[in-house]
């Protein structure tokens, strides 16, 4: 449990820290709506990382039947926890969509970038070994 708060924490604070300073940046060239939808949208995304994380602990050592029904559940309820986002980027001039959508993605975003900038080290490192070595 305590793994799965330390990567809560790293990830959603990375998220929500470039959401702020690209936001921040959208609302100084006066795009206002962007970076409220960014934000909107990085909130939204670090809830919903932080509710998976939690009812992995509740899908652990139980029956087969009662994980499918604590997972579909948590599905569901996830969804409509992203939908909420977008409902309001519609409904009001106040958010941009396409800004929300780019929020809602951040944590995912900021995993494939911590992904990458582990592997492409080690990739390069690989090759940059002399022809006699292995």
């Amino acid at each position: 449990m305590v793994a799965i708060r330390e990567t809560q924490k790293k990830y959603c604070s990375r998220a929500m820290m470039v959401s702020i300073f690209i936001s921040l940046g959208f609302i100084l060239l006066g795009q206002k709506a962007i970076g409220k939808g960014l934000i909107l949208g990085a909130v939204f995304s670090v809830v919903n990382f932080v509710l998976m994380g939690e009812t992995l602990s509740a899908r652990i050592l139980k029956t087969k039947g009662k994980t499918f029904l604590i997972s579909l559940g948590s599905i569901f309820f996830r969804y409509v926890l992203l939908a909420i986002p977008m409902v309001m980027a519609i409904k009001s001039e106040t958010y941009n969509l396409f800004s929300v959508i780019a929020g809602l993605f951040s944590i995912q975003v900021m995993i494939l970038i911590d992904h990458a900038v582990k592997f492409l080290p080690a990739r390069q490192k690989q090759q940059v070994q002399p022809a006699g070595e292995k």
